[in-house]
């Protein structure tokens, strides 16, 4: 299986503009992602896809490799289909945000490793267990319900499910997870993520802000893999000034080797 990391950028994002270029840890944002998903054992490359030259200065600057892309692509599965276009020698491709700066490079190979593994499957994503309520009332924290095989049955801003009975912190710290936060890192097979990419977006797709619905509105399935743990996504400046203190600090983790 032939594997390749697309990371999509994009220069204007809407809560925190030219936040793939922030640089207070001496490192531009985008870099920290790619330095993590590079440490992947299973992906045979790490591209870039960026919209804008200053990205790509930026790229060129610690010599990543990337594709430049339209300005006017909505979404990320629809701009690493227009790098998937370019390689047909590819299997599989592994989208990681570029707003994940503790991307490691064991979720990149959990969420490739799904595919591999399930011959029959076409998309695959993961999920961490939701322990505070906090969490499960936020709607940038994106939940997902899935069956007893691993497959999604739907994605929400909404607290999925719904407890009609009420529900404590203490219930969440079951060993059992009560609610799952949905991580925003997908694997395709190619011709699938080229199809997907092609359909209009949908009506649940719009309304939740969530592409990955276009895809179970469409009537494809989506594997689930479980990991213990969630990264920082970048999404307003305290976000960013959370991250730049744990990488001060040293206190998020890193995967011992790099490979790619």
């Amino acid at each position: 299986m032939k594997c390749q990391i697309i990371i999509p950028a994009r220069l204007a994002s809407t809560r925190l503009p030219r936040k793939v270029l922030l640089s207070e840890t001496g490192k531009p944002l985008i870099q920290h992602v790619w330095e993590g998903a590079s440490q992947s054992q299973l992906a045979d490359g790490v591209t870039i896809a960026a919209d804008d030259e200053e990205i790509v200065h930026a790229v060129e600057a610690f010599g990543g490799h990337f594709v430049l892309t339209s300005k006017n692509i909505v979404c990320g599965t629809d701009r690493i289909a227009t790098v998937a276009e370019k390689m047909p020698e590819v299997d599989v491709f592994v989208n990681v945000q570029g707003d994940e700066p503790e991307i490691l490079g064991d979720a990149v190979d959990t969420v490739a490793a799904l595919l591999r593994d399930h011959p029959d499957a076409v998309m695959a994503t993961l999920a961490t267990p939701i322990r505070t309520l906090e969490k499960a009332h936020d709607p940038a924290c994106v939940k997902v319900v899935f069956d007893t095989d691993g497959r999604a049955l739907y994605f929400s801003r909404s607290m999925i499910p719904y407890p009609r009975d009420g529900v404590t912190e203490a219930d969440l710290q079951q060993e059992t997870p009560l609610f799952y936060q949905h991580l925003g890192i997908y694997a395709y097979r190619r011709e699938f993520l080229l199809k997907i990419s092609s359909l209009p977006r949908t009506k649940l797709e719009k309304l939740e802000s969530l592409e990955q619905l276009r895809v179970l509105e469409n009537g494809y399935n989506i594997l689930v893999g479980v990991v213990p743990r969630a990264g920082i996504g970048i999404d307003t400046p305290a976000d960013y000034a959370e991250f730049v203190r744990k990488y001060r600090e040293k206190t998020f983790p890193e995967d011992s080797d790099k490979k790619i």
